[in-house]
C-alpha cells in the first residue's frame, strides 16, 4: 500500500532559507514528489507533527489548505490501488496530478533527437547538458510539465547561482533551453498554453565586455617563434590570418578551399557557415603570406587551404559529420591558442574568437567606415558592430582620463 507524507526540501532553500513542500508519495519502495505550491523556512515547519507551526502567520490557514491536499491525495490513491493492484508511484503521481501529464525530461530528449539535424553538434550537446543539469536538481527523471511551476525555476536559478556558481548569462541560458521545450510541448497541445511558468521570471544578464587584443599584443602572437612539429603554429596561423582576413570565423577559415581564392584579386568568395550568405572580400598582405605558406605543388581547387582537416572528403560529407569534425578541430584551436596566450603572458585567455574582435577594433581604430567593418564582418545588422565602436570610445576615455592634464 501506498504512503503519502509532507516532505520539506532543505536541499532547494532558496536565498531567503525557505524551502518548497513537497507531497511524498511512497509505493514498492520508489517514491515521487509533487509540488504543494508552498515554501517554509525549516524554523515554521514541524516535521513529526506534519504541520506548520503556530508561530508562522496564517498557518491555520495553511494547515488547513495541506489537509484538504493530503485528504485528496490520499482518496486518489485508495481508488487507484482498487482499481489496479500493480499501480505504480509514477502512476499514483498522475492521478494525484489529475493531468494527461507528459514526461518533461522524456519528451525533450525525444524532441531534441527529433530535431538533432537542424542544430550544430555544439548547440545540441549544449541543449542535453542544460536538461541534464536540471534533471540533477530536481532528482526526477519522471517529473512532468505541470510539476514545473515559478517556485520551482526560481529555486534552480538560486541553486545554479550559489550552488554551481554559474554565472547569470548561463542561468538564462539553462531557462531558455527549459522553455524551448515548453513551446515545443504547447505548440503540439500537450500542454495548456496559460501554463508558462517562464512568463513572470525575472532573468538578467550580466553585461558583456567584448575582449580583444592590441596591436601590441597582436603582433606577439604574430611573431612568436614555435618549435617543434604539431599544429601549433598552424592553429597560430589560422587566428593571424582571421585578423587580417576580416575576422573571418573558425568554422569558415578551416573550410577554405583553393577554389574560393582569388590570386589575381586576392580576394575570398565563399557562403558563410554561419548565415548561408555568399560572401566577397579583399584579404590583407599578412594573409596573403600565410595562404602561400600552405600551397604546394599538387594543390587542387578543391582541396582545403589549411591542413586543419584529415578528411579528404570533407565537403562530400552529411552536415551533422562535418559539423562534428569541425568542432573537434575548434576545440584543439582552443589548446593551442590557450598555450600561445600563456606564453605571451597575455592577461586573459587567448581564444580564435578574439580574432573577429581584434579585427573590429583595430579596422574601427584605423579609421574603417563602421558600415565597411559590418559587410566584412557579415553581421546582419549594423547595430552588432557598434558594440565595437563603443569599445574604441570607452578605451579613448580611459586614455583621457589617464593622460590629459
Amino acid at each position: 500500500m501506498a504512503s503519502v507524507k509532507l516532505i520539506l526540501r532543505l536541499q532547494q532553500a532558496d536565498a531567503t532559507g525557505a524551502c518548497p513542500l513537497y507531497i511524498r508519495v511512497i509505493k514498492d519502495r520508489k517514491s515521487k514528489l509533487i509540488t504543494t505550491g508552498l515554501k517554509l523556512l525549516p524554523k515554521d515547519w514541524d516535521e513529526a507533527k506534519q504541520r506548520i507551526k503556530k508561530s508562522m502567520k496564517n498557518s491555520a490557514r495553511y494547515n488547513a489548505f495541506l489537509d484538504q491536499k493530503i485528504a485528496d491525495a490520499s482518496a486518489l490513491i485508495a481508488d487507484s490501488e482498487r482499481r489496479s493492484k500493480n499501480i505504480t508511484a509514477k502512476k499514483l503521481k498522475e492521478a494525484i496530478k489529475g493531468k494527461d501529464n507528459v514526461e518533461f525530461f522524456k519528451y525533450s530528449k525525444d524532441k531534441l533527437k527529433k530535431l538533432q539535424k537542424t542544430y550544430t553538434v555544439s548547440t545540441y550537446d549544449n541543449y542535453l547538458a542544460q536538461l541534464q543539469k536540471f534533471e540533477n536538481f530536481v532528482n526526477d527523471g519522471d517529473l512532468c510539465f505541470h510539476d514545473i511551476d515559478i517556485v520551482l525555476l526560481q529555486d534552480y536559478m538560486n541553486y545554479m547561482a550559489n550552488t554551481l556558481k554559474n554565472n547569470k548569462t548561463t542561468q538564462k541560458l539553462a531557462m531558455i533551453v527549459l522553455s524551448i521545450m515548453f513551446k515545443y510541448a504547447q505548440a503540439e497541445g500537450l500542454v495548456e498554453d496559460n501554463h508558462y511558468p517562464f512568463k513572470n521570471l525575472k532573468l538578467e544578464v550580466a553585461p558583456s565586455k567584448r575582449q580583444f587584443l592590441t596591436e601590441d599584443q597582436f603582433e606577439l602572437v604574430r611573431k612568436l617563434k614555435i618549435n617543434g612539429i604539431g599544429k601549433k603554429e598552424l592553429y597560430r596561423d589560422l587566428f593571424v590570418f582571421s585578423v587580417s582576413a576580416g575576422g573571418l570565423r573558425f568554422s569558415d577559415v578551416i573550410t577554405l578551399r583553393w577554389k574560393d581564392y582569388n590570386e589575381e584579386e586576392n580576394t575570398i568568395n565563399k557562403q558563410i557557415t554561419k548565415t548561408k550568405r555568399i560572401h566577397r572580400m579583399k584579404i590583407g598582405e599578412t594573409a596573403i603570406k600565410i595562404i602561400k605558406k600552405y600551397k604546394t605543388e599538387n594543390t587542387e581547387p578543391d582541396d582545403l587551404i589549411f591542413p586543419a582537416i584529415k578528411q579528404t572528403n570533407f565537403h562530400s560529407l552529411s552536415d551533422i559529420e562535418k559539423d562534428k569534425i569541425i568542432t573537434s578541430a575548434n576545440r584543439l584551436c582552443s589548446t593551442h591558442l590557450d598555450n600561445i596566450g600563456k606564453e605571451i603572458k597575455l592577461p586573459f585567455k587567448l581564444t580564435y574568437h578574439l580574432s573577429r574582435h581584434t579585427f573590429a577594433t583595430m579596422a574601427l581604430n584605423k579609421g574603417m567606415r563602421i558600415e565597411h567593418v559590418s559587410k566584412l564582418m557579415d553581421h546582419a545588422k549594423i547595430s552588432t558592430t557598434q558594440i565595437y565602436a563603443k569599445i574604441i570610445d570607452e578605451e579613448l576615455d580611459k586614455a583621457v582620463d589617464t593622460f590629459v592634464i
